[in-house]
């Protein structure tokens, strides 16, 4: 399993290159931003469709890092479906399959600003998590500690052996960690962009997802 690791709340974490976050004392497996059924909604509210794909790639995904890692709790930080329709949509193989990835696990879906929550689909669900020394939520809150939250889908850009990279992105300080965005079909916002660039202290770090992942300055 590749992934970095570092030092938060006290608390000894891995960034993955898939974009999730791996707690190994407690088991934890955290992702942020699944948009499943992104490719359904653009469907329906007609704009030029997108291969319907995205979902099983994004739970293929996942499925591996529950099994690289041996996750017993999941938590699914908000935005999991692109909206309640797009969960509503979602096929019976597919329901089956999220089925079978919650068995045995403690689940929780928290609730984001695209759906409040899943309610259909089994596990917990929850508007934040405290859990041990650390607050899982959707979005940042301005001057939190110890906080875990999505909502950003943030990327950065470095330039390395005369060429510029762009991948999704971890930012890290000591107050909180922005998970990158765990589905296929996301975008992502710079980490240059001014919400982010205030949010972060300046000493923040991005950890670049992809195989290794790779901690640099976060870009400003």
């Amino acid at each position: 399993m590749k992934g970095l690791d570092f030092e938060f709340a006290g608390k000894q974490l891995m960034a993955l290159g898939s974009g999730a976050l791996w707690w190994p004392d407690w088991g934890l497996l955290c992702v942020s931003d699944l948009h499943l059924g992104k490719s359904e909604r653009i469907a329906r509210r007609g704009a030029p469709a997108l291969p319907p794909y995205e979902t099983r790639d994004t739970l293929s995904r996942l499925a591996d890092d529950l099994d690289q890692t041996g996750a017993r709790i999941v938590i699914c930080l908000g935005d999991s479906f692109d909206d309640l329709d797009a969960a509503r949509a979602l096929g019976e193989s597919d329901r089956q399959w999220i089925a079978s990835l919650q068995a045995g696990r403690d689940w929780t879906w928290i609730e984001g600003n695209h759906d409040p929550g899943p309610v259909e689909i089994g596990g917990g669900h929850r508007h934040e998590l405290r859990f041990d020394t650390v607050s899982f939520r959707h979005i940042a809150t301005p001057g939190a500690t110890g906080e875990i939250s999505g909502h950003y889908h943030p990327k950065a850009r470095v330039r390395t052996r005369g060429l510029n990279i762009t991948r999704a992105a971890f930012l890290l300080d000591r107050d909180r960690i922005l998970l990158p965005a765990y589905g296929t079909y996301t975008g992502g916002l710079h980490c240059d962009e001014p919400v982010l660039r205030d949010l972060m202290r300046p000493d923040a770090l991005a950890i670049l997802t992809g195989s290794p992942p790779r901690a640099v300055p976060m870009p400003r």
